[in-house]
């Protein structure tokens, strides 16, 4: 996880509260990708989940900080050991999300966000429901995404086919998430987003410091 940034608030009337586990999923070109740079660019109580994998850092890329790069005996140890959320091969090496280092983070009201797909939205809600909140993006039509898509010129004609098959069978998992907000306009979209975020903060199961300031209220 690297320097995971501190839950702090100066604000008196503040309660504590436990962290949050934030997934934003969508099909290739709908926006995942923006909305979860403008969150994190916007929101100093939310910070990027890092995957441990095994492929070894390409120029640049800092341990700890874009991923826990790890051996493929440790992976196995920590396969062994239950110590991730979700894991799955990607071509010749191995990703996952380690599990006790963001529990202890929630603890102290930190709050993760997640760029996943719903199989490793799946895995998450299986390993640790109460603290996941998912949300799901879907472009406004199938021809809008396939003109963002191009709109790219990074992809020849034929993987832009093979990532319209692919999203036509992402999105059919719509209805496993929590909320579905279409990203019709980014900057609408991503007002939805906050205030789901804001919203979901304030459940009382979260507030773990009610207790405590309702039982001195009470005198």
């Amino acid at each position: 996880m690297g320097d995971t940034p501190q839950h702090t608030n100066d604000d008196p009337g503040h309660l504590n509260r436990r962290g949050l586990m934030f997934i934003l999923s969508s099909p290739s070109g709908a926006g995942k990708t923006t909305l979860s740079r403008m969150l994190l660019e916007a929101d100093p109580e939310i910070a990027l989940s890092v995957s441990a994998t095994t492929r070894p850092p390409r120029k640049g890329e800092i341990d700890g900080v874009h991923y826990h790069f790890v051996s493929d005996a440790k992976f196995d140890q920590m396969v062994e050991e239950d110590d991730f959320y979700e894991w799955a091969p990607v071509f010749d090496h191995r990703y996952g999300t380690p599990k006790g280092l963001i529990r202890n983070a929630l603890k102290e009201g930190q709050d993760f966000l997640f760029d996943i797909d719903w199989q490793g939205t799946q895995q998450l809600y299986q390993k640790d429901q109460q603290d996941v909140v998912s949300v799901f993006i879907l472009p406004p039509s199938l021809e809008e995404l396939r003109r963002r898509l191009e709109e790219r010129a990074t992809d020849s004609g034929d993987v832009i086919d093979g990532r319209m098959e692919r999203a036509r069978g992402e999105i059919s998992h719509w209805a496993e998430y929590d909320y579905v907000v279409i990203n019709d306009d980014v900057d609408a979209c991503f007002a939805k987003v906050r205030e789901i975020l804001d919203a979901e903060r304030m459940r009382r199961t979260r507030q773990t410091g009610l207790i405590p300031f309702v039982r001195e209220l009470m005198g």
